[in-house]
C-alpha cells in the first residue's frame, strides 16, 4: 500500500514535461493550450507553457536582422501537476503528439538541471551572428566609397 501512496505523491508534484508537436506548429500549441488552460479552470494544475527559443543574429541582404529561433523545434515545455485530468487536456491538444517519455500515462518529468540550462541559454544576451562569409574570401564590395572594387574579408566582427 505504501509503494501505492509513494507513486501518487510523486504524481503529484510540479515539474516541468516536454510535450512533442508537429514541427512549426510550437507557438500555436501554446496558444491552444493556453486558451483550454483558462476555459476548463485548471490554471491550479497546468501553470506555464514555454517554447524555448533564443534570438540571433543573421546578415540579410546586407542589413542585420535579430531573428527568434527554436532552440528544440517540434517541443514545448509545460509546467503542470500530473494528473489524469491534466494528462487528457495537455494530451488532447491539436497538434500535441504526446508527452516525452511517456509510458502509457505516466510522463516523465524533465530534470531541472535541464530547465535551469534552458532558461538561461535562452535569457543570455549572447547573440550569434551567422555570416554568409568566411575570413580570407575575396569579396566585391556593392556600397560606400570603395564600391565596384574587390577586397578580401579579414575579420567578422
Amino acid at each position: 500500500m505504501s509503494d501505492t501512496s509513494e507513486k501518487n505523491n510523486v504524481k503529484k508534484e510540479r515539474a516541468w514535461y516536454a510535450i512533442h508537436t508537429y514541427a512549426g506548429y510550437e507557438n500555436a500549441v501554446e496558444r491552444n493550450l493556453r486558451q483550454r488552460i483558462e476555459s476548463l479552470g485548471v490554471e491550479d494544475l497546468i501553470f506555464d507553457i514555454l517554447v524555448p527559443s533564443e534570438k540571433k543574429v543573421k546578415i540579410k541582404g546586407g542589413k542585420r536582422v535579430e531573428v527568434e529561433e527554436r532552440i528544440y523545434p517540434g517541443y514545448v515545455l509545460v509546467d503542470m501537476i500530473v494528473t489524469e485530468e491534466s494528462w487528457y487536456i495537455v494530451r488532447n491538444t491539436p497538434r500535441v503528439t504526446g508527452f516525452i517519455g511517456a509510458g502509457g500515462t505516466d510522463p516523465v518529468p524533465v530534470k531541472q538541471k535541464e530547465i535551469d540550462a534552458i532558461f538561461k541559454r535562452m535569457k543570455t544576451a549572447h547573440i550569434e551572428q551567422d555570416s554568409q562569409y568566411d575570413i580570407d574570401e575575396t569579396v566585391m564590395i556593392t556600397d560606400g566609397p570603395f564600391s565596384d572594387f574587390e577586397g578580401k574579408v579579414s575579420a567578422i566582427d
